[in-house]
C-alpha cells in the first residue's frame, strides 16, 4: 500500500490537493482512499457530496465513484469502538471535580485520540490491503506534527511507562481507592491501552519506509505560509518522513496585467524563487490560482489534468533526506545531501532560527529546530558528498564565514 501525505498551514489548499491526487489514482485504476485527518473535516465539500451521504457512512469509507472512496473520521464513533475503557475513567474521573456529565464527556476527547483513531484505520488497511493507496488530507500543521510524532511517543510510553505504571497501580489501588478523593484505573483501563498499542504495531515502520509513505507539503507563494512550510520540512526530517515535493499553490497567472495585481505578481515570483532555494533538491510543481472554486468530481479532474500532467501521483519523487540533525559531543552536527559540491570557501550565516550557506553559486536555507537554533554554527566541511555543519556554544546573532 502506498501511503501520501498532504500537510501544510490551514488554508492553503491541502484537501483540494488531497482530492485531486485521489481523483486521478483512481482514474489511474488503483483503489484509492482520500481520508481527513482534520477535525474540522472539509473533504466531502471538496466533492461536493450531501452531508446525509457522509452521515450515513458514519465514518466509515464513503464511494465517490470508480476506484474511489473518502472518508471522514467520526471520533465519536471511535471512540466506543476502540477507548470504551479509557474514555470512560477519564468522563468519571472529570465528573468528581464537578463537570456536567455532558460537558465531561465532551472533555474526555483528549488531545492525541484522533490522530491515534486516524493511525488505527491506516494500520489495519496496510494489513488488509484494501486500498492500493491511501492519501491523507492532514489538519493545519501544529496538528499534523503531533500526528506524526505519535507512534514514537507512545512506543516511548509502552516500553518505559505502562508496565510500571500498570504495576504500581495493582498493588496499591486496594488501599489507595479508600484514600484518595477521586477514582483509579481498573486494569480494565491498562488492557484497553495495551489493546489499541498492540494493532499499532507496525505504523511507525510504515510511515518511515519512503517506499511507502511519503509527504507532500502545500504552501503559497506568502511570507507568512513559506516560513510555517519551512519549519514543517525541518520537523518532518526529524520524525524520519520523507518529504517527495512542495506543492506552490494559488500562483497568479503570468499574463495579468492589471495595475492592481501587478505588485503581488512579482511579489509571488520573489517567494517562489526563495522557495525553490530552500527546499531543493526537493521537486517543487507549481498550481496556478484557479478561474473558480475547486469543487466536485469535474473541477478536480481538471484540475488533476494541470498539476500532474503525464506524472503518476503514485510514484515517489523523490526519496532521499535533503539534511538530517544528529546529535555529538553535547553539540549537533546538520547533514546537507550535497553530492554536486566538491570545493569551495563556506559561508555561514545565521538569522535567529534559519541557517542561510553559501558554497560558490550554492546557496541552501535550513530552519533550525530550537534546541540547535540556541547553538553558534562553530564550523562546515565537505566530506563524501555532503556539507556537514557543526553547531557548538550559545548563540549570540553572529554571523560569517566559517
Amino acid at each position: 500500500m502506498r501511503i501520501i501525505l498532504y500537510a501544510g498551514k490551514g488554508g492553503v489548499g491541502k484537501t483540494t490537493m488531497s482530492a485531486t491526487t485521489g481523483v486521478e489514482c483512481a482514474r489511474r485504476g488503483r483503489r484509492t482512499l482520500v481520508m481527513s485527518l482534520d477535525p474540522a473535516h472539509s473533504l466531502s465539500d471538496s466533492f461536493d457530496l450531501p452531508k446525509s451521504l457522509m452521515d450515513t457512512g458514519g465514518g466509515k469509507p464513503v464511494a465517490v465513484t470508480e476506484n474511489l472512496w473518502i472518508q471522514e473520521i467520526d471520533v465519536q464513533r471511535d471512540l466506543d469502538e476502540n477507548w470504551g475503557e479509557v474514555f470512560r475513567y477519564i468522563s468519571s474521573l472529570l465528573n468528581t471535580t464537578g463537570i456536567r456529565d455532558v460537558l465531561a464527556d465532551e472533555l474526555a476527547i483528549l488531545p492525541g485520540m484522533e490522530e491515534v483513531s486516524s493511525l488505527l484505520h491506516i494500520n489495519r488497511y496496510a494489513k488488509t490491503g484494501e486500498y492500493d493507496i491511501v492519501v491523507l488530507d492532514c489538519a493545519p500543521t501544529g496538528e499534523a506534527m503531533r500526528f506524526i510524532s505519535l507512534p514514537t511517543s507512545l512506543e516511548w510510553y509502552m516500553r518505559k511507562i505502562f508496565s510500571v505504571e500498570r504495576n504500581i497501580l495493582r498493588v496499591v489501588r486496594p488501599i489507595a481507592k479508600h484514600l484518595v478523593p477521586v477514582p483509579l484505573p481498573s486494569d480494565d483501563y491498562f488492557a484497553a491501552i495495551q489493546r489499541l498499542f498492540v494493532r499499532m504495531e507496525g505504523i511507525e515502520k510504515l510511515l518511515q519506509n519512503p517506499q511507502v509513505t511519503t509527504a507532500r507539503l502545500v504552501t503559497n507563494p506568502e511570507k507568512m505560509v513559506i516560513k510555517e512550510t519551512q519549519r514543517a520540512f525541518t520537523y518532518f526530517h526529524l520524525f524520519d518522513l520523507t518529504v517527495d515535493a512542495i506543492v506552490m499553490n494559488r500562483i497568479l497567472p503570468a499574463g495579468l496585467h492589471d495595475e492592481f495585481f501587478k505588485g503581488w505578481r512579482e511579489s509571488q515570483q520573489g517567494y517562489i524563487e526563495d522557495a525553490e532555494n530552500y527546499f531543493a533538491p526537493v521537486p517543487m510543481w507549481h498550481v496556478g490560482l484557479a478561474r473558480r472554486e475547486m469543487c466536485g468530481l469535474p473541477e478536480l479532474r481538471r484540475l488533476a489534468g494541470e498539476v500532474f500532467k503525464d506524472r503518476d501521483p503514485a510514484e515517489v519523487f523523490f526519496q532521499e533526506k535533503a539534511f538530517e540533525f544528529a546529535k555529538k559531543d553535547g553539540g549537533y552536527v546538520l547533514r546537507i545531501h550535497a553530492p554536486f559540491l566538491h570545493s569551495g570557501e563556506i559561508d555561514l550565516t545565521k538569522d535567529g532560527d534559519e541557517l542561510i550557506l553559501r558554497v560558490g553559486s550554492f546557496k541552501r536555507y535550513v530552519s533550525l529546530p530550537r534546541r540547535v537554533a540556541a547553538l553558534e554554527p562553530a564550523g562546515a566541511t565537505l566530506e563524501d558528498g555532503y556539507l556537514k555543519v557543526v553547531f557548538g556554544g550559545p548563540a549570540h546573532g553572529q554571523e560569517g564565514k566559517r
